[in-house]
């Protein structure tokens, strides 16, 4: 899923400047409108990702000075609103308020740390900026037209990127070598191979019927002009600047300690990414914990399957047997396919509120798929011009084992993103910024809760998906160690390799990808574990307080309905729920 850092950003830069100490809700929801417009035309390519065309032929901008603009905007902005009367707002916009002001706090404690220096990783960044297109309708000329227009733009978009890279070089905010060296292999996919199968041009091959045979030919011609003139030169600078410059400049070991103020830096993403207090080092013991107690439900697995040796044989049994792998990348779509069609129908058991919006299985694009995870989940268009989508990794099906299929599958699309996304997007109530939040923390959390209830779904009846979910668990508590070890307490790649083989039976192929996103993406992988442990816990206090009162469709309402939140607000959201129930009880 793609970071909003960026977009949080900008959702937070003009917010409420003309709000005034009397103004009331009215007014504010007018305000938050309004920005919403400046909003999306500050952020062109999301705007496009979300059905808004009318910025479809620009990039963002992000030059030093419209990257330092935006921070003194924020700064100006935060001034003016911690001088509004906040208690002339309604409930709910205090609550909108509070998500706004919190949002820029956090991304203004950031800016000092200037993470924008490092734009690219091996999971994405300018080298995959065609993945955009694939996001998009291309119903008109003009949809065409804006594209081409686009790539004519993209050398001055990638010069804007080699200049924040050559700025990390010089302040020493720049990425391992672990990192950038695969990053080469993807733009040498931009670079050579027929031009009319560049990947800019992939929409190009099948066009409408509704635009003319003439139109298609010229639309072709000057797309194909475009990457020869444009788009193939702007990535051969890349390669040169990534081979020449930066890649001599990286860090030959791993994790955020080298760079200055690296550890503040991580304190702050451990608080950014899981929006709690917790420090590295808290997180890392509660990984351990989670890693001893999973460890002892598998080898309960582990015994129901009657397997003979230790845990450490079943994971080698359950990486290598061929029975648990499929033979091809194209029984492996089927699989997901299946997979998906048996999840569908079980949920109303457990959901009132399900998305309107619908959801496709595709494959991870080819030239990413060597380099990436196992699967991951882009949301749908708001106007509904796209569904949402779970891409699944068809990359060596034979590391691809079928007994995580099923967890995966949860996670990535219902009742995981696909819900959270879709019913956020739909709560037409909700002002547009907060039907668009991400929260790590809440997002993920959510997703990795959703793998365990495959049990009260019915979907775990073989002990082998059971331990699948289980594996999953694990993997992410893994995370939690692993991420502050290897940004915190300074453990070097290889230890971070070995502590995740010897703890789940993931493939080498898959653990090491990981370990390398955890390395380029410092952070991001705590709020998983974090976020589920705090709705698991939420659900264990609604259990407890409501008893036979608890309806848990009731309490996946309250989990959902109001988009993505931080965890204390979601905390309070569930605890006005229970004293709600308590009340219409003894009523």
């Amino acid at each position: 899923m793609r970071s909003l850092a960026f977009h949080s950003v900008v959702i937070l830069g003009a917010l409420l400047l003309a709000l005034t100490p009397s103004a009331k809700a009215a007014d504010f929801r007018a305000l938050l409108d309004r920005e919403w417009e400046w909003m999306m035309e500050q952020s062109p390519t999301w705007a496009s990702s979300l059905g808004d065309r009318r910025w479809n032929d620009r990039w963002e901008d992000i030059s030093a000075t419209a990257i330092e603009a935006r921070n003194e905007h924020q700064r100006q902005l935060l001034n003016e609103l911690e001088a509004m009367n906040r208690a002339a707002l309604s409930e709910a916009d205090q609550l909108n308020y509070d998500l706004l002001v919190r949002q820029l706090r956090d991304e203004l404690e950031g800016v000092p740390f200037r993470l924008h220096l490092m734009p690219i990783n091996r999971r994405g960044g300018i080298q995959t900026s065609d993945e955009l297109a694939d996001a998009l309708r291309f119903d008109t000329v003009k949809d065409y037209e804006d594209w081409i227009a686009r790539m004519r733009a993209f050398p001055a978009y990638m010069d804007q990127t080699i200049a924040l890279m050559r700025e990390g070089i010089r302040l020493r905010i720049l990425q391992p070598k672990v990192v950038i060296e695969p990053v080469l292999e993807q733009v040498d996919g931009q670079i050579a191979g027929e031009v009319a199968k560049h990947p800019f041009l992939a929409r190009f091959e099948r066009m409408p019927s509704a635009i003319s045979g003439a139109d298609q030919s010229r639309l072709r011609a000057e797309g194909a002009k475009a990457a020869i003139e444009q788009v193939i030169p702007a990535f051969e600078r890349l390669k040169i600047f990534l081979k020449q410059e930066y890649l001599p400049a990286c860090y030959d070991e791993v994790g955020l300690w080298q760079h200055p103020q690296g550890a503040a830096c991580y304190a702050h993403l451990a608080r950014h990414f899981t929006t709690t207090a917790l420090t590295p080092r808290e997180i890392h013991e509660i990984g351990l914990r989670e890693v001893e107690r999973i460890t002892a439900a598998m080898e309960k697995v582990k015994a129901q399957v009657k397997f003979p040796g230790t845990l450490a044989q079943f994971f080698e049994h359950l990486r290598t047997d061929k029975r648990f792998f499929y033979a091809s990348s194209g029984d492996l779509m089927l699989g997901y396919e299946a997979m998906s069609k048996r999840i569908d129908p079980t949920l109303v058991k457990l959901f009132r509120a399900m998305p309107r919006m619908p959801y496709g299985v595709k494959s991870i694009p080819d030239k990413i798929a060597p380099h990436t995870t196992t699967a991951y989940y882009r949301e749908p268009a708001p106007d509904g011009s796209r569904a949402g989508t779970f891409f699944v990794n068809l990359f060596k099906p034979e590391t691809r084992p079928k007994w995580e299929m099923m967890a995966l599958s949860l996670h990535e699309s219902v009742p995981g993103h696909h819900f959270q996304i879709a019913l956020a997007q739909e709560q037409g109530e909700l002002p547009k910024f907060r039907r668009q939040l991400q929260f790590t923390a809440y997002v993920e959390g959510w997703a990795l809760y959703c793998e365990s209830l495959g049990d009260e779904l019915g979907l775990y009846d073989d002990p082998y998906d059971k331990f699948g979910q289980l594996t999953y668990d694990m993997w992410r508590a893994v995370r939690l160690v692993v991420d502050t070890g290897i940004h915190e307490l300074r453990w070097s790649r290889e230890k971070a390799i070995a502590f995740f083989r010897d703890h789940a039976p993931k493939s080498e192929q898959d653990i090491v990808n990981e370990i390398d996103r955890y390395i380029g993406w410092p952070g991001q992988a705590l709020a998983y574990k974090i976020g589920q442990l705090k709705i698991r816990e939420l659900r264990t206090e609604a259990e407890l307080a409501l008893g036979d009162r608890f309806d848990l469709r009731a309490f996946h309402d309250v989990v959902l309905l109001s988009g993505a939140v931080p965890l204390e607000v979601l905390q309070l959201r569930v605890r006005e729920h229970i004293q709600k129930v308590k009340l219409e009880s003894a009523q």
